[in-house]
């Protein structure tokens, strides 16, 4: 499959152009990540900037801020309560362990694969490829992969592309660009689809 995936890669990224992601940096990249969470980003982006507004952009205010106020702070994401407590979590974390390995993420109550990952190739800057429902759809669709094993695609992408940052972070930001502009859930636009040439759900 490493054909495969290195000219889907190539045909996104000369369609689309780099796209520069993930967006913020620092902390700001890890809450963004546990707050993206069944929402999308509009809502997050009101999230952050109340945190900022509160002067609560860092480990140490996080940890302190009452967990009533917090979610008051991020309730424009959605289920604010349960997000509220994940990132309490994570700020325990990373309050005693500045540099977290994905076993110590994953071990984080409310932090799945999708989470963890995204912490580490965008904050951490350590080659782990990112999977969510996008990447399972568009995958499906092009009749690569049957299925919804994380780990298991993860496994496929890292294994057929080269160990390299950018090139992790770029083709994960292009997926999720495709299919919220071409390859969506419902009424996908194939005839404008650069892809559309191999894929099945097309051919139907």
């Amino acid at each position: 499959m490493k054909e495969e995936l290195l000219e889907i890669y190539n045909s996104l990224y000369d369609k689309y152009g780099p796209q520069n992601w993930w967006p913020g940096e620092g902390l700001e990249i890890a809450i963004g990540a546990v707050l993206t969470q069944q929402t999308n980003w509009k809502n997050v982006e009101k999230a952050l900037q109340q945190l900022k507004n509160a002067d609560c952009m860092n480990v140490d205010c996080l940890k302190k801020i009452p967990i009533e106020k917090l979610e008051e702070l991020i309730k424009s994401s959605g289920y604010y309560r349960i997000k509220a407590k994940r990132l309490k979590n994570l700020i325990d974390l990373l309050s005693i362990d500045s540099q977290p390995n994905r076993e110590a993420l994953i071990a984080v109550n409310g932090l799945g694969d999708e989470t963890a990952d995204s912490i580490l190739l965008y904050m951490f800057e350590k080659e782990y490829f990112v999977i969510d429902s996008y990447t399972f759809r568009i995958l499906n669709r092009l009749g690569l992969y049957n299925g919804q094993n994380y780990l298991e695609l993860q496994q496929i992408f890292m294994d057929s592309l080269p160990n390299k940052l950018q090139l992790y972070q770029e083709y994960h930001a292009l997926l999720v660009k495709h299919a919220k502009i071409c390859c969506t859930k419902s009424n996908p636009k194939c005839d404008s689809c650069i892809l559309s040439k191999r894929c099945l759900y097309n051919s139907k």
